[in-house]
C-alpha cells in the first residue's frame, strides 16, 4: 500500500499514540497524531484522503462523538474504533453507527495492519470514483456554461443534472434576468437527447398552431417555453394534449411567476400546473451568492470583447469588489450589461449603490470574500482563516456576525 493516504490515529494517551503511529510507519503508511476530538475534527473534510483510527474511550468527547462528526462530514470516511476492554455492546454500537471495524487493545501489529490496509483500499477506491466523476463533469454543460464555484452554483449544476436524468417535465424558475432560458439548455445538453433538436418559443400570444409547429420543430429533442404563464388558455389545454400525445419530445417551461398563485387565480391549468411541479429547478439570483460574480463577470468580459474583436482588458480587484457590494436586481442580465459597458468604456469608474450605505456595501464584500476563501477550502476554516491572515477567533466571529457555516461548504 501507498503512503499517500493517511492514518489520523486520535488517543489522548501519548504513548499508545505514539505506538500505534510507529506500527503505521513500519507498515510503510503515512500517521497523522491527534490527542482529542477537538484536534482530530479540523483533518475530516469529505476530501479528507485517509481513515481514522480512535480510542473509544477518551475525556470530554468520545470515540462515538467522533465517529457520528466523520460520518456528518463524509459517509464512506472509514472510522476505526478501539477499546481497552472486550466491551459487546459497545462494539454493536459501533457498527450499528457505521463504524469500519471494532478492534481490542492491545492489537497485534499484524491484525491490526490488516484492518487499516483494508479500510486504505476501500477509501482509495472512494476517492478514485469521486475524482473520476468530478472529471466527467468538468466536461458537461452544466460545468461549462453555469459558471461559479460557490456551493449555490454548484447546487444548481446537479439540479440540472438531476432534471436532465429524470426526462420529464421541467419548471425553471427564478428572478427576472436570471437566466431560465440558459439553464434550461444546459438541461437539455446533459440529457440523453443532446443531440437532438433544442426549440425555444415565447409563450405570450402562442397560438395552438405555432405550438404544433414548435413541437413538430423539437421532434424527439426538447421544447422550452419561456414564461410559461403568459401562455393563452387556449394553448394551455393544446399543450396538456401535445404532451399526452408526443412524449418522445420533453417540455422545458420557464417562468419568473408565481405559477401556484396564477392557478389559484384561474389564470392557468391546473392540470398543466401539476406536471410542470414534478420536476422544478430554481435559478438563485445573484445576491444569493455573490462570490461567484467575479468568475461570472471575468466570463462576460471575455465574450463582449470576442464579439466586439477588442482586447481583454484588466479588471482592477476594486472594481470586482464594488460590483460583488450591489444587489443586481436585473440578476445575470444586468451584470452582462454591466461586463459590456466596461468593455466599451462606458461603464462609471466609481459605481455607487444608493439602496445600501458604506457600512453595509463593506459587509456585503466581508461576507463575498469569506464565503469564496472557504469555498477555495472546502469549508476547512483554519486554511481559510490563514489564507485570509487572519487569527482564527476573528475569523470565526466573522462568520457568526454573517451568520455563515464553514460547514455548507464542504465538498
Amino acid at each position: 500500500m501507498s503512503a499517500v493516504i493517511k492514518v489520523l490515529l486520535v488517543d489522548d494517551d501519548r504513548a499508545v499514540r505514539e505506538a500505534l503511529a510507529q506500527t503505521v510507519e513500519l507498515g510503510d503508511l503515512d500517521p497523522l497524531t491527534a490527542g482529542s476530538f477537538i484536534e482530530a475534527k479540523d483533518h475530516l473534510r469529505p476530501d479528507f484522503a485517509g481513515i481514522v483510527v480512535s480510542d473509544l474511550r477518551m475525556p470530554g468527547r468520545d470515540g462515538f462523538h467522533l465517529l457520528d462528526y466523520a460520518r456528518k462530514q463524509d459517509p464512506d470516511l472509514p472510522v476505526i474504533l478501539l477499546t481497552g476492554e472486550g466491551d459487546v455492546p459497545s462494539a454493536v454500537r459501533g457498527m450499528a453507527a457505521g463504524a469500519f471495524a471494532f478492534l481490542e487493545k492491545p492489537c497485534p501489529p499484524k491484525e491490526f495492519l490488516a484492518v487499516v490496509d483494508k479500510a486504505l483500499k476501500t477509501r482509495a477506491l472512494v476517492l478514485e470514483n469521486r475524482a473520476l466523476k468530478r472529471e466527467v463533469r468538468r466536461g458537461d454543460a452544466a460545468a461549462r456554461i453555469l459558471i461559479g464555484a460557490s456551493e449555490t452554483g454548484e447546487r444548481l449544476r446537479e439540479a440540472c443534472r438531476r432534471a436532465a436524468r429524470s426526462g420529464a417535465e421541467v419548471l425553471v424558475s427564478g428572478a427576472p434576468g436570471s437566466g431560465a432560458a440558459k439553464v434550461a439548455e444546459v438541461i437539455h445538453l446533459v440529457s440523453a437527447a443532446a443531440q437532438r433538436p433544442f426549440e425555444k418559443l415565447a409563450a405570450a400570444g402562442l397560438t395552438p398552431q405555432m405550438l404544433a409547429q414548435g413541437f413538430k420543430a423539437a421532434e424527439g429533442g426538447t421544447l422550452y417555453l419561456d414564461e410559461i404563464a403568459d401562455l393563452p388558455q387556449a394553448s394551455q389545454f393544446a399543450l396538456l394534449e401535445h404532451l399526452e400525445t408526443q412524449p418522445a419530445t420533453r417540455l422545458i417551461a420557464g417562468s419568473y411567476r408565481d405559477l401556484a398563485a396564477e392557478r389559484d387565480a384561474g389564470r392557468f391549468h391546473p392540470d398543466l400546473y401539476w406536471k410542470l411541479d414534478v420536476m422544478q429547478v430554481r435559478v438563485p439570483s445573484l445576491h444569493e451568492r455573490p462570490e461567484d460574480i467575479p468568475a461570472l463577470f471575468r466570463n462576460y468580459v471575455k465574450l463582449a470583447c470576442e464579439n466586439s474583436s477588442l482586447p481583454m482588458p484588466d479588471i482592477p480587484q476594486s472594481y470586482i469588489q464594488r460590483l460583488m457590494a450591489r444587489e443586481w436586481p436585473g440578476n445575470s442580465r444586468a451584470l452582462m450589461s454591466e461586463a459590456m459597458r466596461f468593455v466599451m468604456g462606458m461603464n462609471d469608474p466609481e459605481p455607487t449603490t444608493a439602496a445600501t450605505g458604506l457600512a453595509e456595501q463593506m459587509a456585503q464584500v466581508e461576507r463575498g470574500l469569506l464565503v469564496a476563501a472557504l469555498e477555495r477550502h472546502s469549508g476547512h476554516a483554519s486554511a481559510a482563516a490563514q489564507e485570509l491572515k487572519l487569527p482564527r477567533k476573528t475569523f470565526y466571529d466573522k462568520l457568526a456576525r454573517h451568520s455563515i457555516r464553514a460547514e455548507d461548504y464542504r465538498t
